[in-house]
């Protein structure tokens, strides 16, 4: 399957595309989270350096001893905020919902135009007409 990125739209992309989650093979494919705005501006979801990776120690909530010192890590949030910034892309972006409990043909597909970073126009097609 590989890595896609996901986005969420507060743009009115029609049912199966506003205030859900989707994913997109159409931008980086580095799992980054992406956001457009109610007025169409694509923008990333930066969550860099908001938590700690740290070791658990024998007593500690979630020590598994069975793993021994090797994987019992736990990401700890630190009070750092993350940062959303505007995505300046000029593409096409495809996106379908992360979920569809129809055939895959018919799995709906928004195609989005973005021109320096801001929605220029959107339709919608399926899996097999894309």
């Amino acid at each position: 399957m590989g890595m896609m990125d996901f986005v969420r739209s507060s743009y009115d992309l029609g049912e199966e595309f506003t205030n859900t989650r989707c994913q997109t093979k159409s931008i980086e494919n580095l799992m980054h989270d992406y956001w457009i705005s109610p007025d169409g501006v694509l923008y990333l979801i930066d969550y860099s350096y908001t938590a700690d990776f740290v070791e658990l120690k024998e007593g500690d909530d979630g020590y598994d001893e069975r793993l021994g010192g090797l994987f019992n890590f736990v990401w700890i949030p630190n009070g750092t905020h993350g940062k959303v910034r505007p995505h300046m892309i000029t593409d096409y972006v495809d996106i379908y919902p992360e979920t569809w409990d129809g055939e895959w043909k018919d799995w709906p597909v928004c195609r989005i135009h973005f021109k320096c970073g801001k929605l220029v126009d959107y339709e919608i097609l399926t899996k097999i007409n894309k």
